[in-house]
């Protein structure tokens, strides 16, 4: 044994940097284990942060107090919001980040982070006695005694390389795999499954000809995720279009024998939402043409990621595939795609804290619950580390609900319904989008982060100023009215229709045609808002009624919510439940009637049998507490 933590993390990618910065900076002695220490937060796939509804993540990880969104801003090399020409609750900022400077920052911040060690070292097992966690074992026999572990393995647990017939344990390409934590995981109890994601071959630049490609820029002026970042300093580069054609589709299915995907030499379930080139062209035979992204790795290389054509095919066909599409004739693979299988943890085994039922102190985050992407690892991470150490503080989890984050619908949906394919976040999983914009993650989330004492008092005081900025000018414009010789004019200019009386400027504010720059042409507030701040205004009340009625929904959903379901409550005691609703009651333990409503296959007849089963025995209880 060297030494006690209050909480050990293991694994160093975005789940876990993000775990191990949140419980250190809650005050616990924290400790990260790696494999590497040269792969802390790599960006194991694609050279990019957020995109749709993943930036709404990012934003929601900042107002939180976590670090995803400071370091993207500061290795941004291209920001794009978008879903621009839809509504607001499906806009979302991505951005194009220098992979290797991402790495260096993220790594300085946590070597900056005061309770934090960092540790390269493969933990092989965990230390567990009478239900509850005692520690980690290192593959060297060395012990460190903690009261909390996060597990943040990635694809790491039993990982397995393909490409082509050829196949080789690994994490990911040249790392090693982590095969004793997943048999000591069996051991302790845990079902496992076994999924796979794959990656494309990245192109030299050098071979590129990309006038044969359409450029695609980043906005001007690029629009940051922190709250906190003022300006982004990296020069910003252009990604490139192009597309796969007939031949391209031939290559493929003439080789589809020599793929592990169609040989059944992978076992795993891939993503149904980022298939596969070999996937693509099987499943959407009519499609004669697929889009391909070449999104540059950085500033300082000439490594492209090919987005679009991830393979695991032998690497001769990879060649042949690239170079039959326009723009890369003559190119050269750096490096090739290949498909990767691991392991994960049914993630039905965790309560809404991210904490295991089985064995107390155990918290799971990332990719071993069954997600893929770097943001829903990273949302994850930061909260199993904030319960981790709210828990060793003896204070109540941080449950976000499905109204207040997509963070929210992430566990809730993977802890109520599971997932047997690489879950990724979609806008249309929440049911209240309009409420869970990306312009307004610090409304929603800023408090609860500044409370639990993640977010810096100066952050915390800007937030303030903006959010009182926002509320006055709302109630300016839902009051002030305005008479039709002072606005007629105006409205003649942009040639639309003129009031008779006098109208709120709110009233004004909800044509589709009018504008919140518009309005304050002609009665501007007494204070200037920043851009930011006169968006948020113009989409909160232009969309006021949408809102309102979501909120509605948001209240019954709450009444649910309320109706607790005790731990120990007898599922099997009700008349009615099939074999099937029955199974999942036992195995999930729903907490409330909404996540027991939530639970795949139980049906509202079912909700109604254990409303009437619940309700029976607080009469009950009641009953016999009056007798006494």
């Amino acid at each position: 044994m060297v030494r006690d933590y209050d909480i050990v993390v293991i694994g160093a990618g975005h789940a876990g940097c993000e775990a191990a910065l949140a419980a250190s900076r809650m005050g616990m002695s924290t400790c990260i284990f790696t494999m590497n220490l040269d792969s802390i937060a790599q960006m194991s796939c694609n050279p990019a942060i957020g995109g749709l509804a993943k930036g709404h993540l990012v934003r929601e990880i900042d107002a939180l107090g976590g670090e995803m969104a400071r370091v993207a801003d500061s290795a941004g090399i291209q920001f794009r919001v978008l879903n621009r020409s839809k509504g607001p609750a499906v806009w979302s900022l991505r951005a194009q980040a220098d992979r290797v400077l991402y790495r260096i920052n993220m790594r300085k911040v946590l070597e900056k982070q005061k309770n934090l060690d960092i540790k390269q070292a493969s933990v092989e097992k965990l230390v567990v006695d009478d239900g509850g966690i005692q520690g980690v074992m290192t593959s060297l026999g060395i012990l460190y005694k903690c009261r909390k572990v996060i597990i943040a393995t990635g694809t790491f647990l039993k990982g397995l390389i393909h490409i082509g017939l050829d196949s080789y344990s690994a994490g990911r390409a040249g790392e090693f795999a982590s095969v004793g934590l997943a048999d000591s995981l069996r051991e302790l109890g845990f079902r496992l499954g076994r999924l796979k994601t794959g990656t494309p071959p990245r192109i030299d630049a050098r071979s590129v000809d990309f006038s044969g490609t359409v450029p695609q820029y980043g906005d001007k002026p690029p629009e940051p995720f922190s709250y906190s970042t003022t300006e982004i300093a990296n020069p910003q580069l252009p990604c490139f279009i192009t597309y796969t054609n007939k031949k391209t589709h031939d290559i493929i299915l003439n080789n589809l024998d020599r793929s592990p995907l169609y040989s059944g030499r992978i076992k795993g379930i891939g993503p149904r939402y980022c298939p596969s080139i070999e996937d693509k062209v099987v499943r959407f035979a009519h499609r004669d043409r697929h889009q391909i992204f070449l999104e540059p790795e950085g500033l300082d290389t000439v490594e492209y990621y090919a987005n679009g054509i991830s393979t695991s095919l032998p690497v001769s066909v990879q060649l042949e595939v690239v170079r039959s599409i326009k723009g890369l004739e003559n190119a050269e693979i750096m490096r090739p795609g290949y498909a990767i299988e691991y392991d994960f943890v049914i993630p039905t085994q965790l309560n809404h804290a991210l904490e295991t039922k089985k064995i107390e102190g155990l918290y799971l985050a990332g990719q071993i619950n069954g997600t893929s992407g770097y943001e829903e690892a990273a949302a994850q991470g930061l909260m199993s580390g904030i319960n981790a150490a709210l828990s060793i503080k003896c204070a109540d989890p941080l449950v976000l609900q499905r109204n207040e984050a997509y963070i929210g619908v992430l566990i809730d949906d993977l802890v109520t319904r599971g997932t047997n394919e690489p879950y990724r976040m979609f806008t249309s999983r929440a049911e209240f989008r309009l409420l869970l914009r990306h312009d307004n993650a610090d409304m929603r989330l800023m408090d609860k982060g500044h409370e639990i004492g993640l977010l810096d008092d100066d952050v915390y005081e800007r937030f303030i100023l903006r959010r009182n900025a926002i509320e006055n000018e709302k109630s300016r414009i839902m009051g002030e009215r305005i008479k039709p010789d002072k606005i007629n004019p105006y409205l003649r200019e942009i040639n639309t229709s003129e009031i008779s009386e006098a109208e709120t400027l709110s009233q004004l504010l909800r044509r589709p045609e009018l504008t919140y720059e518009f309005i304050g042409r002609f009665s501007p507030p007494d204070i200037r808002l920043s851009g930011d701040e006169m968006k948020a205004v113009e989409v909160e009340v232009k969309y006021e009624g949408y809102i309102r009625r979501q909120l509605d929904m948001v209240e019954k959903m709450r009444r649910l919510e309320k109706r607790a379901i005790p731990p120990g409550f007898d599922f099997a005691a009700i008349n009615g439940l099939s074999k099937e609703v029955l199974s999942k009651l036992k195995d999930i333990r729903p907490a409330n009637i909404g996540q027991a409503s939530r639970v795949a296959g139980v049906t509202p007849a079912a909700v109604s049998l254990i409303m009437v089963a619940l309700e029976k025995k607080r009469r009950f209880n009641a009953k016999k507490k009056s007798a006494c």
